[in-house]
């Protein structure tokens, strides 16, 4: 039974969220390019330097926060039906979506009012051109931060469908174990609903507001920290779907099973615990904040390498069991026969051969020492293109190539297209991720519209800046040839009539190894928060009540339009 004709509800609910999430993807893409060839020198017609913080603002908005956070809800929606074999409760979900939805066109419309000079409203400018950081004192119009809050509720409220059913499920299976793709999805919400309690009292409580004129100055440390409290666990919120993927689904397309179900409990265990109380490492340039809380960050951001080496472990023994069960010998041979062919699989893979490379930069930018070396240089956008836009972007439009005939019903189209597209992505993320490392080895700085490359002699580390600069613009071109060659693939199956019989299905083979296996206090979901809130508190609380010790909005700020 296809996915659709089981679940029709929840199927129309994903179907939703995925398309807003695609439409996010192709707006920021463009963005993204427009600003590659822009800062890079080599075409600016498109826009001025003044507008190109406004691009930069959307591009980080559209794909790190509504890309991902639809996306995620789409994913999530479909795993807890998928694995609780029941309709999830719609009414909740929905009202999610549309929340979200209000606060996506609300920051939307006050970001692109900056860039076709909108009149002002409630007396202040529409624009915001304070980035996808958007701490104080840049300030942007209220649209903006309301439209922000709104898009982190309606996330909560979505999460709340996932825990309802399963409530309801565990009062008819009360001695069963949580399915591993439920159990994953609840960790990574419990995880999600900690980590934006920072964000949440940021935007509420000071910015708002501050932008509206309620209140005139606020302390800029701490919106930092509050933004940063939530914006290191953000990236997990980020990477733990793709690793739903990649533990459930990716050794079925591999044509084998899961190697370890209870490995990838304790993974998740790990993220929720270790995930929040790591921020102050992308705070280590900051006054006012102790040296031994910052290393303490460092300490726990070093500790979080392990589920990651736990996750490379488990799903390379899952997909080499695959490739076994193919048929395939010899050490290192079974990787010829992996179904390379085959766009869901070839992407998964790809993605994550790329965060392994990630994970390397981010040992760079965890250190206390050396990460002055790269800090605020274009070395760190190299770093999370790597991440989000590579690990969690590509996971999410190859396995979307898997699960929307699914959700609809239809066949996939445009198949030569979407199986070379994964490889076009991965060049191009190549490419510019290379030059941007080497880039900000030499200083090159971020967030510039036009870096001083005539006016200051910067030295390349290997090689030279104008041949870093080219293969910045080639490698962000070809990330915009790949989303559209995506986006061709998924209008064109989501127009397509239903016809024919589905080759894909949403059954997940079970584990060689089973829930069984593993102890059950890893489901005791009290015991991880309670943890892991602890673990907060040690590494947050002092710093904390210092900062706000001479009062919440002292040593002030006033705003700062750019």
């Amino acid at each position: 039974m296809v996915f659709v004709d089981s679940y029709p509800k929840t199927s129309k609910i994903v179907r939703s969220e995925f398309i807003v999430a695609f439409v996010a993807l192709g707006i920021g893409a463009l963005f993204g390019v427009i600003q590659a060839l822009h800062r890079t020198g080599v075409f600016r017609g498109f826009i001025s330097s003044a507008d190109y913080y406004t691009i930069l603002t959307g591009h980080g908005v559209l794909l790190a926060l509504v890309f991902t956070t639809f996306f995620i809800s789409g994913l999530f929606t479909w795993a807890v039906a998928n694995s609780l074999e029941r309709e999830l409760p719609h009414r909740i979900a929905w009202s999610g979506f549309w929340i979200m939805l209000t606060g996506t066109v609300l920051a939307a419309v006050s970001i692109i009012g900056g860039l076709v000079g909108a009149p002002s409203i409630l007396g202040h400018d529409l624009k915001a051109d304070v980035l996808f950081t958007f701490y104080a004192p840049l300030k942007a119009h209220p649209a903006f931060y309301i439209g922000a809050a709104l898009i982190i509720v309606g996330s909560w409220i979505a999460g709340l469908a996932y825990f309802k059913a399963l409530w309801e499920w565990r009062s008819e299976n009360p001695d069963e174990r949580i399915p591993l793709q439920t159990f994953m999805v609840l960790t990574t919400m419990l995880m999600w609903y900690v980590s934006t309690i920072g964000v949440a009292v940021e935007v509420v409580a000071f910015l708002i507001p501050w932008s509206l004129g309620l209140i005139q100055n606020v302390d800029p440390l701490l919106t930092r920290t509050l933004f940063w409290y939530f914006g290191h666990p953000v990236v997990y919120f980020w990477l733990m779907p793709a690793y739903l993927v990649w533990y459930t689904i990716l050794p079925k397309l591999a044509g084998g099973r899961l190697f370890s179900d209870p490995l990838a409990r304790v993974v998740f265990v790990a993220f929720l615990l270790l995930s929040t109380p790591v921020g102050f490492h992308h705070q280590y340039t900051d006054p006012g904040i102790p040296s031994g809380y910052k290393f303490i960050a460092m300490t726990n951001t070093m500790f979080l390498l392990l589920p990651s080496l736990l996750t490379a472990f488990t799903v390379v023994a899952s997909v080499e069991h695959g490739a076994r069960q193919r048929g395939a010998k010899g050490y290192l041979s079974w990787l010829r026969n992996l179904p390379w062919g085959k766009p869901a699989f070839a992407g998964c893979m790809l993605a994550g051969l790329m965060f392994a490379a990630g994970g390397f930069s981010g040992m760079i930018n965890a250190g206390m020492n050396i990460n002055y070396l790269i800090h605020n240089t274009i070395w760190v956008p190299g770093h999370f293109h790597l991440t989000v836009g590579t690990a969690f972007a590509l996971t999410a439009m190859a396995i979307s190539y898997w699960l929307v005939p699914q959700i609809t019903g239809k066949k996939l189209r445009q198949r030569s297209i979407a199986t070379l597209q994964p490889y076009v992505w991965f060049v191009g993320m190549a490419l510019m991720s290379n030059a941007m490392h080497r880039a900000g080895l030499a200083g090159i700085p971020r967030r510039t519209a036009e870096p001083t490359y005539d006016e200051f002699a910067f030295e390349g580390v290997a090689g030279t800046v104008g041949e870093m600069r080219i293969q910045i613009a080639i490698g962000g071109f070809l990330l915009f040839v790949g989303a559209a060659m995506f986006l061709i693939v998924m209008t064109d199956t989501l127009l397509a009539r239903r016809g024919g019989t589905l080759s894909v299905n949403s059954n997940i083979p079970e584990p060689l190894s089973g829930a069984d296996h593993s102890p059950r206090i890893l489901d005791n979901y009290k015991l991880w928060t309670a943890i892991a809130l602890l673990l907060i508190v040690i590494a947050y609380g002092p710093p904390l009540a210092s900062m706000v010790a001479d009062g919440l909005f002292a040593p002030g700020s006033p705003p700062i339009p750019v």
